[in-house]
């Protein structure tokens, strides 16, 4: 498992209520990045698939995605072969030399909530080296109560594994928990783990995709959701 910050959420001065995050499209610009390199993967197997097609799948469990993408010709081997070259092509838009950047104050946000006494919890389930990028992006440690990974769970959003994960990691109950995510798959997860949902735009889903999935919230960006805080789920989470 991902070590965390803290490790136990049974501490006298545990907090008791906690914000969820999605990070990919949610606190990274790395929506897109998936996008390029699920379309290389899918091209290297002799399965092309259109990008729109793809877009509508990030976030979505890796296995799901691709046997939704292509159907009845989606047996483990294939499986295995995309999800291998996925890696290799979404290696390149990491570290030193890539392209991804941290959203437009999301660390100002994280840092907020947890000023505020909120966990703070990233609920992902990114692979190690994927989390590990992220992570060194955010630069956002302190912050953190938890930290999720693809380790935690076997199948990833929209089960609510990983959402139930971040809750245990937590210390608290789905009651007073919050989640902000920018897939439709981040709203069907925490929805099924009883856990409310404030949608964002950044990952390149509608307003109108979020809201029929279920988002109790969305606000275009996680910028304009901390400039919104105070009366938003989240500023009166604990309150009600």
């Amino acid at each position: 498992m991902t070590s965390t910050p803290h490790d136990s959420p049974d501490t006298a001065d545990s907090p008791d209520t906690a914000v969820l995050f999605d990070i990919d499209g949610t606190l990274v610009d790395s929506n897109y990045a998936h996008v390029d390199a699920w379309s290389r993967a899918f091209a290297e197997v002799g399965h092309p698939v259109d990008s729109w097609r793809i877009h509508g799948s990030v976030g979505k469990d890796p296995s799901l995605l691709i046997s939704g993408l292509i159907g009845d010709d989606a047996d483990d081997d294939l499986v295995e072969k995309v999800k291998d070259a996925h890696t290799r092509y979404y290696d390149e838009h990491l570290g030193d030399g890539g392209d991804l950047h941290v959203l437009d104050r999301a660390t100002d946000l994280l840092e907020a909530l947890a000023g505020r006494g909120h966990s703070v919890v990233l609920a992902t389930s990114a692979p190690e080296n994927e989390l590990k990028a992220l992570r060194s992006l955010l630069q956002i440690e302190d912050a953190l109560w938890a930290v999720t990974s693809s380790e935690d769970v076997e199948t990833a959003k929209p089960d609510p594994g990983i959402v139930e994960v971040a809750l245990e990691k937590a210390g608290v109950p789905a009651a007073q928990a919050i989640m902000v995510g920018d897939a439709v798959w981040d709203v069907a997860a925490a929805h099924r783990a009883g856990v409310r949902c404030i949608g964002v735009l950044s990952g390149g889903f509608s307003r109108d995709e979020l809201v029929e999935a279920g988002a109790d919230e969305v606000y275009d960006d996680v910028a304009d959701l901390l400039d919104s805080l105070d009366t938003s789920l989240i500023g009166r989470l604990g309150r009600e």
